[in-house]
């Protein structure tokens, strides 16, 4: 999602070349990336992959996913601003993605956030709306369902979404109303566990598997923002506005997650990353490097396994600082 913002295309181009070399085949886009998000730059991220995919010409190796948006004032340049996930913006958002991507499918299509209001993007308490006019998701799953007979999508799933929201679409679907969302796209990392509240269960009961975006918190795991220091070129350096992993509560949590990976012999995000790899509800965990340095830290995580006396520790932490970072 930084690419064509932070990373140019060749710089992609090589995260994708050395993550596909270290056996990675999921590779996750949105329409709206890269972020922040931008006129000048949407649909970016996306040319950048296909791109990518055409040079390679290794499609049929390669899980592609993408995201359409819901609705939201942040996007005036997207459709006129008037995004919803009704049967108009989505198959616009298809149509316009396939061809940046350069394909003709996505294996995964995800609503990127859903079309009413919701507890997410870091709020815990719901509050229903007063007033609120949503796209119904008897409506939405429709479109999807047009979409797969139509071989443009090959599975659809969630993202941001609520134990209720997912729930539902699946009643939907095991009553015939379209296809069934095989995964639900929601942070989750040491700083953010609230997945595990209600979502886990139905991940794991109901075949609906987490893939898991922010593993190491926007960067803010590694310890390198620890005491307000502000490193040059680091994404939160570049764009302070995104500080839901900077709360006042952050700072011991992260404080006390770095020391701990210190005094085991570990780099503090590959402990974040493989704390997050080993959870039974995870089907895959989402990084966002910026350098292929930084990619190489993530993969390592892959074959760290954590002790038991390590796992202790970690839910001493978090009963100590629970979700930090909603």
């Amino acid at each position: 999602m930084t690419w064509g913002t932070q990373n140019s295309q060749d710089e992609g181009f090589a995260q994708m070349d050395l993550a596909v070399e270290r056996g990675v085949n999921f590779f996750d886009a949105a329409e709206m990336y890269p972020v922040p998000p931008s006129a000048e730059t949407y649909g970016r991220t996306e040319e950048i992959i296909g791109n990518w995919l055409q040079s390679r010409k290794c499609r049929d190796k390669i899980v592609l996913a993408t995201k359409v948006v819901g609705p939201g004032p942040r996007f005036p340049y997207i459709r006129d601003g008037a995004c919803r996930l009704d049967r108009a913006n989505i198959e616009r958002a298809i149509d316009d993605s396939l061809r940046r991507l350069k394909t003709d499918y996505v294996d995964l299509y995800q609503l990127h956030w859903p079309d009413r209001a919701t507890n997410t993007f870091g709020r815990l308490g719901y509050r229903p709306a007063a007033e609120e006019e949503s796209v119904p998701l008897e409506e939405t799953l429709g479109v999807l369902a047009d979409l797969v007979a139509a071989g443009k999508v090959r599975h659809v799933g969630l993202s941001n979404e609520t134990a209720w929201g997912a729930m539902t679409f699946l009643k939907l679907a095991e009553q015939g109303r379209g296809p069934r969302m095989v995964s639900i796209q929601n942070p989750y990392s040491l700083l953010n566990r609230s997945f595990e509240v209600g979502l886990a269960e139905v991940a794991l009961r109901e075949d609906c598997g987490l893939l898991a975006y922010a593993p190491i918190a926007a960067g803010v795991l590694s310890g390198k923002y620890l005491d307000g220091a502000q490193p040059a070129g680091a994404r939160l350096t570049l764009y302070p506005q995104n500080d839901r992993y900077k709360t006042p509560a952050a700072e011991p949590a992260v404080r006390a997650y770095v020391d701990l990976a210190r005094r085991h012999g570990l780099k503090p995000e590959v402990l974040a990353g493989a704390f997050v790899l080993r959870q039974p509800f995870t089907t895959a965990s989402i990084v966002g490097a910026t350098s292929l340095a930084q990619l190489e830290t993530q993969l390592a995580a892959l074959d760290v396994q954590l002790s038991e006396d390590l796992l202790a520790e970690l839910e001493a932490i978090h009963a100590r600082h629970t979700i930090p970072c909603p």
